[in-house]
């Protein structure tokens, strides 16, 4: 891989200041290009799937803002979808699915899920072929448990409770679930590095709703499961997992699934990062909301952070996605900010 990609040497476990700087939903409702774009294609899967129109979305933030890093533009339901279950997106309704049953889960089969995904790959080919050299692609995937929420209940809930109680009632067929997609997401990320992806970030956006045993058997486990079938192809390849809501399991959580880095949301106290930092590469944790604001409130969230994590490997981002409200001028202000900081 080429040396100048400076997020890559973070993820070694180097210091580098000013920190390497991007942002996850980057590509997305907050750019008016974005929403041309979206109009552009019709539905939001249309856009997914369109090579054209997902280099475009991605490349969009690149040219507007010279992140360090570049997030394929897709979605975490496209794995579902390509093992054949029915996804669908509604305006102010977000993924719809038909709840998947015990029976359902057991059929499940993936014959064609590379041939479904194959317009992804080529997305991925086309973004490394026209990024800028210093820029670092990520490929991405969610992470069984939150990608399961979504298949059992069929949309998103407060707190996943349809999924908690499936899985409590149905033991037998929900490991299978979490299992068939581990090795789907697994082969996924690695044809999406076979690709051109430099690294791989998994999401489970859900992980903060699980007791502790749980937390276990349905995140950890099925994360580790993925790290180590990517590292049998690719040993090399940076793996990010971002945990959300993991608190005070986050170490426990690296530990036990071997990812290269920990993506941390905006609740982990600045002191308890500084000790996961310890073991290896931090990514985040600006309040989404900060950057809503502006002023301040930003300023003081970007200098808490780069005083509290920036003589470590650190890469600079929010705690979760950015938000369709928030200004672009106030993005502007946070990558000034950054990238001008000095020790």
């Amino acid at each position: 891989m080429p040396q100048n990609r400076i997020m890559l040497d973070v993820l070694k476990g180097k210091a580098h200041f000013p920190p390497p700087l991007w942002m996850m939903r980057q590509a997305g409702r907050y750019l008016p290009e974005y929403r041309e774009t979206r109009r552009r294609a019709g539905s939001f899967l249309d856009l997914c799937y369109d090579p054209d129109l997902a280099v475009e979305v991605t490349l969009q933030p690149i040219e507007r803002f010279g992140f360090d890093a570049s997030i394929l533009f897709s979605d975490i339901l496209v794995v579902p979808h390509a093992l054949g279950r029915d996804v669908r997106f509604e305006e102010g309704r977000g993924p719809l699915l038909t709840p998947i049953t015990a029976p359902q889960i057991l059929a499940l089969e993936g014959k064609v899920f590379h041939v479904n995904l194959e317009p992804v790959y080529e997305t991925v080919r086309r973004l490394r072929a026209k990024l800028p050299d210093e820029t670092t692609l990520i490929g991405f995937c969610g992470a069984p448990w939150t990608v399961a929420t979504y298949m059992i209940a069929g949309h998103g809930t407060p707190d996943q409770a349809p999924a908690r109680l499936f899985a409590y009632r149905e033991p037998v067929a929900f490991q299978r679930l979490l299992k068939v997609l581990a090795e789907h997401s697994a082969a996924y990320l690695i044809r999406q590095i076979e690709a051109g992806a430099d690294v791989v970030q998994i999401f489970d956006s859900w992980s903060g709703v699980l007791d502790d045993e749980t937390f276990d058997l349905f995140c950890v486990q099925p994360m580790a499961e993925i790290v180590g079938r990517v590292r049998a192809v690719y040993p090399d390849v940076p793996i990010i997992g971002f945990p959300k809501g993991a608190g005070s399991r986050y170490r426990t959580y690296r530990q036990k699934t071997g990812v290269t880095a920990l993506g941390i949301d905006w609740t982990v106290p600045l002191i308890a990062a500084k000790e996961l930092q310890r073991s290896g590469a931090v990514q985040g944790n600006l309040d989404p909301l900060r950057l809503v604001a502006g002023g301040k409130a930003l300023s003081d969230g970007v200098e808490a952070i780069l005083r509290a994590l920036g003589d470590g490997p650190l890469i600079f981002n929010l705690g979760h996605g950015i938000t369709p409200e928030t200004p672009i001028a106030h993005v502007e202000a946070m990558v000034k900010q950054v990238r001008s900081a000095t020790r």
